[in-house]
């Protein structure tokens, strides 16, 4: 038998095995239970990187072990495919995206076949095809439909780099989260999803996830960023302009000596309107709107504002106060109107000290007095009203829910529940995305585009050309269109959807992608659905994440699935780091997967790739770690294909009176590994941990060979080498089913059962006790590991080997540790 490990010839002789006989396609016709693993699918920008060789290793390692443990498995792959970095290929090499698109996802569908991934490629979606992105026009057509979708003008995230709007969670610290360059703001009409609509079921519902890490979790509480307060009626002192403020510190509205709008916020045109202030104030709103709302809401923003030259009446007390705008108060959270309350609020102290405003104390520590001239910072701890009318002396805590009763009473506030959450901005003024199926007619107005006329396709006379306008204006078989209700003239929507649309759905279309009649039809969804085991990057968190929940709640709203989350359980895997960072070309630390698989095979990449850290923590790339993996490939194929005649020879019953001690102790070890890798695998995902165990296993398997010689049982060796490549199966599929066909078994490794450990073959006859004297080793000895601690003594005290290990000195106590040692304590 050839002795070398070819991994060139049997890799791709096995995918082709695998494809060719279907082993990976699903049904929901299966007497199995079913189980449903999915990792994110990827952008297919033409190259696999190693952040997604982990990914799909890991999520390929749970398919196989969920279909060897008897599930029906449902794997699928497919394409994250409108986006930015296509269209902006087209303007940069002249080529058509969807010609770019296309060849990217060849090459990778290729890379990763060539890493033996289970997928059931039947089941295979683009997002950028015709027949994909039909539906996601229809459900945009469903939101509208049920109020969900809206069109609006608002001041919008802008990156001019890119030349189109942003999302509020694809603004990245002020910059852009795919090209990082600094984001401005435009005035512009867009559309919106209510998301807001669903923003405490979105909360509540997290608990119902404990599967999902609760770091993302808190990411998606936060985000959310739910808090209870008072919306109270202020008034601009001449007009009588409505000025709503949302407070979370009612207790504080007596203090009130200023009022700050938002530059955004707007009353504040009509406020400066033909007074002396409007060219300044304008100037400054100018200045304020080159900040993101990250650097606007930072601690570390140095705070500037402006007075506007008018005034807000307090309704509690009557008082005018000056309104202010500043470069810290926005308009996406609350009101865009915010009390200044100095003596009470950091911020607020800090802006009113640098603009010698005035500062008024309302609530003080118990027993003392405060005075806002002599502070010397703001007071935010609990204490006793004073300078609140008939609050004073009422404890601020029970004059929160006071004060809010009275602002009711007399109909100047109101008790409501804010959120951070916004609304969700999908227009992109882009080519390369889904069409926004909607028409503008002069007679009709804002028209959807009947379902049966879905899909509105995307046009292939356009220029590309990133001036801000979307390059859909410059196709003339596109814009202008016949009104779907009138018949007359009408003009399309030009805008398309953000990428993230897409993605918020398609777990749902693999349950029944072939479908050209629905999106995807109730039964097949109720069947596969929930996700069981999602697996993506921790960065998807407040974006692809929330946007896929919202969907799945809004669809079950609808009755067109009966899930009401999406993903039953999270692992976000860490990144691949090299030389101490992330790897990418600019720092030049790039490793290429396919490289690896070229030099030492796909089996040797996954394993490196799942044994090097958790997949929850960050890995550092090791050149000769990777090396390490493949010599222990090696190795297990010296020890099959040397043994092989005895493997093959062995008989399926093993008969237990005839075993050895050598026996006894290697099918010990291998049944303690088959436990452990089934734990390992099952219950914390520790891939690395059962790749060290299956390695400590083969180490016993030479060690047993060693000992014995030709004098082995062949039963023996033939019972732990079907466990090794069972064992081995989900990690390494090329050499595991290599090496299974080679022992002579029919049918694949991967439809073979998940071994299972047998209690009886853990149990040890006898243990290895270490004899201590005052602490220092002086033996060992086998004991029965069922002797307790006083069998132990007895046996100690009875021992041959007593007066050798103690002496003429006396005993003074005997500690033992069931199972592992004895202490003679002598003096």
């Amino acid at each position: 038998m050839d002795m070398k490990y070819d991994f060139k010839s049997l890799e791709p002789k096995w995918q082709q095995y695998w494809d060719e006989n279907g082993l990976y396609h699903v049904s929901e016709n299966s007497e199995r239970p079913k189980y449903y693993c999915l990792e994110m699918f990827p952008y297919p920008s033409g190259n696999l990187h190693m952040g997604h060789v982990r990914n799909y290793s890991i999520g390929d390692v749970i398919a196989r072990f969920k279909t060897m443990e008897g599930y029906n498995v449902l794997h699928p792959m497919g394409w994250d495919s409108f986006g930015l970095p296509a269209e902006n290929a087209a303007i940069q090499r002249g080529i058509h995206p969807a010609k770019w698109t296309a060849d990217n996802i060849d090459k990778m569908r290729e890379q990763l076949k060539s890493m033996g991934i289970s997928y059931d490629w039947d089941r295979e979606v683009a997002t950028c095809l015709p027949d994909y992105y039909k539906w996601t026009q229809w459900l945009f057509l469903q939101l509208y439909n049920n109020g969900l979708a809206y069109k609006k003008k608002a001041f919008v995230n802008w990156c001019p780099s890119c030349a189109t709007v942003l999302a509020n969670e694809q603004v990245v610290e002020g910059a852009c989260e795919r090209c990082g360059a600094s984001v401005d703001k435009k005035d512009l009409e867009q559309w919106f999803f209510k998301i807001t609509d669903y923003a405490q079921r979105l909360l509540d519902d997290l608990e119902k996830l404990p599967g999902w890490p609760e770091k993302v979790k808190t990411m998606q509480r936060n985000w959310i960023g739910r808090s209870e307060g008072v919306e109270v009626e202020f008034k601009a002192a001449k007009s009588g302009a409505h000025l709503p403020v949302f407070t979370t510190r009612q207790d504080t509205i007596f203090g009130v000596t200023y009022m700050v709008l938002a530059p955004e916020h707007p009353m504040v045109a009509e406020l400066i309107t033909g007074t002396e202030y409007e060219q300044d104030v304008k100037a400054f709103i100018k200045r304020v709107q080159q900040l993101s709302n990250v650097d606007r809401t930072s601690n570390e923003l140095e705070k500037e504002g402006m007075f506007i030259g008018a005034y807000a009446v307090n309704p509690v007390n009557g008082t005018e106060v000056p309104i202010w705008i500043t470069n810290y108060v926005i308009m996406d959270y609350g009101t865009g109107a915010v009390m200044g309350v100095p003596a009470h609020d950091e911020r607020d102290f800090e802006f009113a000290q640098k603009y010698c405003l005035p500062i008024k104390a309302v609530i003080c520590p118990p027993g003392e007095d405060l005075s806002g001239e002599t502070m010397t910072e703001a007071y935010i701890d609990p204490g006793v009203m004073i300078n609140s009318l008939s609050f004073d002396g009422m404890e601020n805590t029970k004059a929160m829910a006071a004060i809010a009763d009275m602002m009711e009473e007399k109909g100047i506030g109101k008790r409501v529940i804010n959120y951070r959450l916004r609304d969700w901005l999908i227009s992109r003024q882009r080519y390369w995305g889904a069409p926004i199926p909607i028409v503008y007619c002069e007679k009709c107005g804002v028209v959807p585009v009947p379902e049966d006329q879905l899909p509105v396709i995307l046009p292939t006379d356009v220029e590309f050309k990133p001036n801000g306008e979307s390059p859909l204006k410059t196709s003339p078989t596109f814009r202008r269109t016949t009104c779907p209700k009138c018949g007359g003239e009408g003009e399309r929507e030009l805008d398309t959807m953000d990428t993230f649309v897409c993605s918020s759905f398609y777990y749902l279309r693999y349950c029944d992608p072939k479908n050209e009649e629905q999106a995807f039809a109730k039964d097949k969804t109720d069947y596969w659905m929930n996700v069981d085991q999602y697996i993506g990057g921790v960065e998807h968190a407040i974006l692809h994440l929330m946007y896929a929940r919202f969907f799945t709640k809004v669809l079950h709203d609808l009755n067109l699935v009966t899930a009401e989350e999406p993903f039953e359980n999270l692992l976000t895997q860490g990144m691949v780091l090299k030389d101490g960072g992330k790897m990418s070309k600019s720092k030049g630390n790039v490793v290429s997967p396919e490289d690896i698989i070229t030099k030492y095979g796909a089996d040797t990449a996954r394993m490196f790739i799942l044994f090097a850290a958790p997949p929850d923590r960050d890995l550092e790339w090791n050149d000769s770690a990777v090396e390490g993996c493949y010599r222990f490939l090696n190795r297990v194929w010296r020890l099959m294909t040397t043994h092989m005649e005895q493997l093959q020879k062995g008989a399926d019953q093993i008969d237990l009176a005839m075993l050895t001690p050598e026996d006894r102790d290697l099918r010990r070890a291998v049944h303690q590994t088959v436990k452990k890798v089934t734990e390992d695998i099952s219950q914390r995902f520790n891939f690395n941990t059962a790749i060290s165990a299956i390695m400590e296993m083969v180490n016993a398997m030479y060690t047993y060979q060693e000992k014995v010689g030709s004098g082995g049982n062949p039963a023996v060796f033939r019972e732990v080498g079907e466990k090794l490549l069972l064992l081995l199966a989900p990690l390494a599929p090329h050499i595991a089913e290599e090496l299974w066909h080679l022992l002579g078994k029919e049918g694949s490794v991967h439809q073979a059962d998940w071994p299972q450990f047998e209690a009886e073959a853990l149990k040890q006859d006898v243990v290895d006790i270490a004899v201590q004297v005052n602490g220092k080793i002086r033996d060992h000895i086998d004991l029965s590991p069922e002797l307790d601690g006083e069998g132990m003594k007895s046996l100690i005290l009875a021992h041959p080997k007593l007066s050798q290990w103690i002496g003429e000195k006396n005993i003074a106590k005997i500690i033992t540790v069931p199972k592992k040692l004895v202490n003679i304590v002598i003096k």
